[in-house]
């Protein structure tokens, strides 16, 4: 193990990862919740992983020369954030019930939860260019040393969403006030409608 480029491929997953995302409301969101969480971290640190270990390996330059496989991604990540979107816009404004019950209904069924962690995880165009595209590539830049580069990328991962979720438990407190369900849910339409349009856009120019 080089710990040199471990501590470099934590560094540059972390630079990655921490940007807010649709991958990382859904945890923020499960946290709260308290809904299947250590479940919901596995599946997307396990989903990272893979596809850190597939650009590490060199599938990333692979993808890169058959963009139909990405176009085919990016209309169902489309399709999956819009929808995902609207469920939130109506939440929002339509609560189902004061507080930590305003969230749409009944609690997620765990085969539900792992469900959607993984559409998140690999329903992302912007996830497998990021994470296995260029963490690929730069993993790949250290030669000999790509693994160790790739297992610091994938503890970053993990530390990430399992902080993620520990802090948003400690927030649930404050979401028992319906007014802070409401606003969060707008925020969450509105990111993943824009995310969903900006990939609209994205596809048609290109």
């Amino acid at each position: 193990m080089n710990t040199s480029t471990y501590f470099l491929g934590m560094a540059a997953s972390a630079g990655l990862i921490m940007a807010i995302g649709a991958q990382n409301a859904f945890v923020l969101r499960q946290g709260i919740r308290r809904e299947h969480v250590a479940a919901v971290v596995a599946v997307c640190a396990l989903s990272d992983a893979a596809l850190i270990a597939l650009g590490t390996a060199g599938i990333g330059a692979v993808s890169t020369r058959f963009p139909l496989a990405i176009a085919l991604l990016t209309v169902a990540g489309i399709l999956f954030l819009s929808v995902y979107g609207l469920r939130a816009a109506r939440r929002a404004w339509h609560p189902a019930g004061p507080g930590l019950d305003a969230q749409g209904g009944t609690p997620l069924a765990l085969s539900a939860a792992l469900v959607q962690a993984a559409a998140f995880s690999w329903l992302n165009p912007h996830a497998w260019l990021d994470t296995t595209v260029l963490l690929g590539s730069l993993a790949n830049a250290q030669g000999d040393a790509r693994w160790s580069f790739a297992a610091g990328a994938m503890t970053a991962s993990l530390l990430w969403f399992t902080g993620l979720a520990w802090m948003a438990g400690r927030l649930a407190p404050l979401f028992r006030r319906p007014h802070t369900w409401r606003v969060f849910d707008a925020g969450v339409a509105v990111m993943m409608i824009g995310l969903a349009g900006g990939l609209t856009l994205q596809t048609l120019k290109g």
